[in-house]
């Protein structure tokens, strides 16, 4: 059973629950996803079936699109709302002041662009085999080493008739690996009142969004949840095409490469291979020397 699968995620469950409730209602134990998502986090939330699992790598990177509502007065251990207090919160008056006399804007454009972010103790990154979460669950805190990422897109709104006067929300589209929970601690910190979120909701994993998701309750209603599941191809449509030529399926099924013209791709670039109908045949990377596509990835 081979396809992708682009879920809304509900709150309280972690990612790997829900790929153990996809491979039970799908009968198949052979399913990645491509972006974990806090338990107490929603949305899009992409899984990879069967052969498509093989395609993982051409997801993980994907830019992603969340909203999110943020807290001000105090901090969290976990930096969301499911930790306890630290530090000293900031009386409710003050922090109301402060964030009616904000230049929110100012604020927003000092974090967008590419900038170093320190992941947080409790978070799934693996240090030296092991995931943080659990050593912060023991109490233990260790060096992390700052990553590259990017925010291309940050709007914070604050003046909005569904918010308590202590609150704003998040609008934001990010590089891979970016934790939210730890931008929104440094919004804190730059308005000088601490905060944390409260909620997290992910609309996009790359050119999927929640438009086009299905939520585990669809799932399970459903005598044919593998009706939801989108083709193989889909994971990698964004990468460029080669139809192939009904001669070269067979060889490019055998691993042989295919000689085309030039200045068609770049140098090392990954193309999909592909029939007449869009089938993907294989993924292949470009030999600009030898002007070949070289299969890497074979689907049939």
């Amino acid at each position: 059973m081979d396809g992708v699968l682009v879920i809304d995620k509900p709150a309280g469950p972690t990612s790997h629950d829900v790929v153990a409730v996809v491979r039970k209602l799908l009968g198949t134990k052979r399913i990645g996803h491509t972006g974990t998502l806090d338990p107490f986090a929603t949305g899009v939330l992409v899984l990879l079936t069967g052969q498509a699992t093989r395609l993982l790598q051409f997801l993980e990177n994907d830019e992603k699109e969340y909203e999110a509502r943020i807290r001000f007065g105090f901090e969290t251990d976990t930096a969301d709302s499911t930790g306890k207090i630290t530090g000293n919160a900031v009386g409710m008056d003050k922090v109301v002041k402060i964030l009616e006399e904000t230049d929110w804007e100012s604020v927003a454009g000092g974090f967008r662009g590419e900038s170093w972010q320190i992941p947080p103790m409790y978070s799934a990154k693996k240090v030296a085999g092991k995931k943080l979460y659990e050593l912060a669950r023991r109490g233990v805190e260790i060096e992390r080493r700052p990553v590259k990422i990017n925010v291309s897109y940050l709007e914070i709104i604050h003046n909005d008739s569904s918010l308590a006067p202590d609150e704003a929300i998040l609008r934001l589209h990010c590089s891979a690996g970016t934790y939210v929970r730890t931008l929104a601690e440094d919004i804190g910190r730059a308005v000088g009142t601490g905060a944390h979120l409260t909620a997290l909701r992910r609309t996009r994993a790359g050119k999927f969004t929640l438009q086009e998701s299905v939520t585990l309750e669809d799932l399970k209603s459903d005598a044919t949840p593998s009706a939801y599941l989108r083709p193989v191809t889909d994971a990698v449509a964004h990468y460029p095409v080669f139809i192939l030529p009904e001669s070269r399926i067979g060889p490019t099924g055998n691993g042989m490469p295919t000689r085309i013209g030039s200045g068609q791709f770049g140098a090392g670039e990954w193309v999909r291979l592909a029939d007449n109908n869009g089938k993907l045949i294989a993924m292949a990377k470009f030999d600009e020397k030898e002007k070949m596509l070289r299969p890497k990835l074979v689907f049939v």
